[in-house]
């Protein structure tokens, strides 16, 4: 399975601020909609971000006004802005493409996710 690599995670304290990068190669992540998902210790995954091919978004209603996504397609880099991190967005982020739109599901419904890239919210 080829997995995006995900970067700009790290420890920081509540109200700052992080950029989270995917960076996916083949057609399967420029050519469709791309979403990013998190999972905190003891939680399932869950979506918190996504953006079609055409550039709508949506996102979770935890994260709404908080979070942006943002797409360079002709570098297959996706883009996670969030301000105003709180503690109960500590989690490990990962980016995979999707299969659907309504609802969100991802193109992978599987385990192997790759490491994804670490947030911590904590002061």
């Amino acid at each position: 399975q080829v997995q995006p690599v995900e970067s700009g995670g790290g420890l920081v304290q509540p109200g700052g601020s992080l950029r989270l990068s995917c960076a996916a190669s083949g057609s399967k992540f420029s050519g469709n909609a791309m979403g990013w998902y998190r999972r905190a210790p003891g939680n399932q995954r869950e979506l918190v971000a996504a953006i079609s091919s055409g550039g709508s978004t949506q996102y979770a209603d935890s994260v709404k006004g908080r979070f942006t996504i943002s797409r360079d397609g002709s570098k297959n880099t996706v883009y996670l802005q969030m301000n105003s991190l709180e503690p109960g967005d500590t989690a490990v982020y990962y980016c995979q493409p999707l299969r659907s739109w309504y609802p969100a599901r991802p193109l992978y419904e599987n385990d192997d996710w790759g490491q994804g890239t670490q947030v911590t919210v904590s002061s």
